[in-house]
C-alpha cells in the first residue's frame, strides 16, 4: 500500500514552532520564515502541506492568509490548513484563499452535526476532520479541544462512526502524547481505525521519528502521513520520506 507524506508546518507568532503533547508552554521554535520552509519542501518534491495556525487555534481567527495566498499563488503544493474554525464563514474565508482543505478540529468534536453539514454543503474532498486523542485511564480515546487545552464530550470511535454516517473522507488522527515525542505513531490505533472504518482516507499524525514510520503507517491501512519534527530537525528528508513511501 502506497502512502502520501505531508509536511506539516505549526505557526506561532509568524514562527515555525513544534509544541510537545500540544502543550503551549513547551514549544520549540525553528529558524527560518514559514512561506521559506513551505517553498523548500515543494522544492523537495512535496505535493500536500499542513498548515496550522496555532495562534488561531487558541484564541480564533485565521491568521495565515497572506502565507495561504503566497502559497496558492506558487500553485505547487495542495495546502490543507485550519486553526480557530469557528463558522460557515471561517471555512469559505479560508478556501477562497486558496486552501485545498479546510482542517476542522474543535469544532468537528463539539458540534458533530452542523460540521456534517458542511460535508453536504462544501464537499467531503474539501474538508478534514482533525480528531486528536488521548487516552484516558478507562482505556477510551478522549477528544480535547481548544488547541488540546480542554477535554470535550465523547470518544473517538463514536465521532468516527458519526462522521463516516455523514460520507466523511479525510481524517486526521493525532496521538496527542506522541505528538512531537518522536516516539513514533501509534500504529496499533491506525490499524484498528483503519479496519472498522476503511473507507476513510486517514491521515497518521504524531511521533514519526524515522524513515521505516513512513512505511509502517502505510501497513496500518493510513493513506497519509504528516511528517513534523522528524523534518524540522533533519531526521530525514521530503525526498527520503517519499522514496520510502513509493509502493515496492
Amino acid at each position: 500500500m502506497s502512502i502520501l507524506p505531508i509536511p506539516a508546518i505549526d505557526v506561532r507568532d509568524g514562527r515555525v514552532v513544534r509544541l510537545a503533547q500540544g502543550d503551549y508552554a513547551r514549544e520549540t521554535r525553528y529558524s527560518g520564515d514559514p512561506l521559506a520552509l513551505a517553498l523548500a519542501y515543494a522544492d523537495a518534491g512535496a505535493s500536500v502541506l499542513h498548515l496550522v495556525d496555532l495562534d488561531a487555534a487558541r484564541a480564533g481567527g485565521y491568521t495565515l492568509a497572506p502565507l495561504l495566498q503566497a502559497l496558492a499563488a506558487d500553485r505547487r503544493l495542495a495546502v490543507q490548513t485550519g486553526g480557530g474554525v469557528r463558522d460557515e464563514a471561517d471555512v469559505r474565508r479560508i478556501l477562497d484563499a486558496g486552501a485545498a482543505r479546510v482542517v476542522i478540529g474543535s469544532l468537528a468534536v463539539r458540534e458533530p452535526a452542523r460540521v456534517a453539514g458542511w460535508l453536504r454543503r462544501f464537499g467531503v474532498e474539501r474538508i478534514v476532520l482533525a480528531l486528536d486523542a488521548r487516552r484516558a485511564d478507562d482505556g477510551s480515546w478522549r477528544l480535547p479541544v481548544h488547541g488540546w487545552t480542554e477535554t470535550g464530550d465523547g470518544t473517538l470511535e463514536a465521532l468516527l462512526a458519526h462522521y463516516a454516517d455523514a460520507g466523511a473522507r479525510h481524517v486526521l488522527c493525532t496521538d496527542i502524547d506522541r505528538d512531537g515525542m518522536l516516539a513514533g505513531p501509534n500504529l496499533a490505533l491506525y490499524a484498528a481505525l483503519a479496519a472498522r472504518w476503511p473507507g476513510l482516507a486517514l491521515q497518521a499524525s504524531g511521533g514519526v521519528r524515522e524513515l521505516a514510520d513512513v512505511r509502517a503507517a502505510a501497513a496500518a491501512g493510513c493513506a497519509g502521513v504528516v511528517l513534523g519534527r522528524a523534518l524540522l530537525e533533519g531526521r530525514f528528508t521530503v525526498a527520503d520520506a517519499l522514496r520510502e513511501a513509493a509502493p515496492c
